[in-house]
């Protein structure tokens, strides 16, 4: 059985990360370098980030890219993948209300 490598000899994470800021609707958060920005907030305790054409709330469901339920707007570019997109300090991520959208939609 091998051994476990302790954090700070661990080849894969040569120095300890930094800590960054976004800002999701207006508000100040924290996070990791390396986390997903779904990673940074789950770690702040937001689930949802995304209402569904039918009203409800949606956040990471896959943790993959194949279910587009964690989609948001970042930087100004929407439907992005917050579990797939790394956080970089200065993000700027606006959640997305689906509903609204679905108003002027045909049936």
């Amino acid at each position: 059985m091998s051994d476990i490598v302790p954090w700070g000899a661990d080849p894969i994470r040569p120095a300890e990360p930094r800590p960054l800021r976004l800002t999701v609707d207006g508000e100040t958060v924290e996070g990791l370098q390396g986390q997903s920005i779904a990673g940074v907030l789950l770690a702040q305790g937001r689930t949802a980030w995304r209402s569904t054409t039918a009203g409800r709330p949606r956040g990471v469901f896959c943790g993959i890219g194949v279910c587009f339920d964690c989609v948001a707007t970042v930087n100004g570019e929407s439907d992005v993948r917050l579990c797939l997109r790394r956080a970089a300090d200065g993000d700027a991520v606006e959640t997305q209300d689906d509903h609204d959208s679905a108003e002027g939609a045909r049936p």
